[in-house]
């Protein structure tokens, strides 16, 4: 009998670019000029939150922020002699005990604050939706902007980031630099002594950082550890 010879056909997948999302800000140099743009990724920045989500988040944050250690003593907590300060009767005074009672200067608190737990807690699901429909609405007011990491070894002078905000209108205004990391270079030694400019590392950023500052600029590379550590959520 011959042998039928079978011919095993291999179909190569052809694999396609990745989809752009369209989702883009811009990015400047140092010295405020337009360089070209930033292509964000759906998840942070295309993502609806409910206002009272936003608020809770919000407010979950400020109380988490109370360390809640005020406290102050009670007269059987205040340091002094126990001894009666004057006899009982035949000296026309109130009567008293010791001189730690609450009325005397010294003496204890009556219903004064004592160490306590603000906090207040929201999911982890919940936090998340929240912190990516604030940076949604800062896309979509056009409110993100994006700056070359050249500016991370400029000379440390305060007036070329004076000059970066008066080229792109945003002087006067609250605005938020998100950088790498928070070490002594040169842009945040030339940043932090402008009034109503503020620097985060990119892992500490939160949604009240978000809603407290007119305006946030990613550093290049502050954006793409913020694009990586996301990645994987992407759809």
């Amino acid at each position: 009998m011959a042998k039928l010879k079978t011919e095993v056909k291999t179909e190569v997948k052809k694999t396609s670019p990745e989809k752009k999302t369209g989702l883009e800000i811009p990015v400047y140099d140092i010295k405020g000029k337009e360089k070209g743009v930033f292509e964000l990724l759906k998840e942070p920045f295309l993502v609806t939150a409910k206002p009272q989500l936003l608020a809770q988040a919000i407010r979950v944050y400020q109380f988490n922020q109370r360390q809640g250690t005020a406290s102050t003593k009670t007269r059987g907590e205040v340091v002094g002699s126990t001894r009666k300060i004057y006899r009982q009767k035949g000296t026309g005074r109130a009567r008293h005990g010791d001189i730690k009672a609450p009325i005397f200067v010294g003496g204890g608190t009556v219903g004064g604050p004592k160490p306590k737990n603000f906090s207040l807690e929201i999911t982890k699901k919940q936090r998340k939706k929240a912190f990516f429909g604030a940076l949604t609405l800062k896309f979509k007011e056009k409110n993100l902007a994006a700056l070359e990491d050249a500016a991370l070894k400029m000379e440390a002078k305060t007036k070329s980031i004076a000059g970066f905000l008066e080229e792109t209108k945003m002087s006067g205004k609250k605005i938020l630099f998100v950088v790498p990391k928070m070490d002594n270079n040169n842009f945040i030694l030339a940043s932090r002594n402008i009034d109503g400019v503020s620097l985060t590392d990119v892992q500490s950023l939160n949604i009240f950082q978000v809603f407290n500052n007119s305006k946030v600029i990613f550093l290049e590379s502050a954006l793409e550890i913020f694009k990586n550590r996301f990645l994987k959520n992407e759809h």
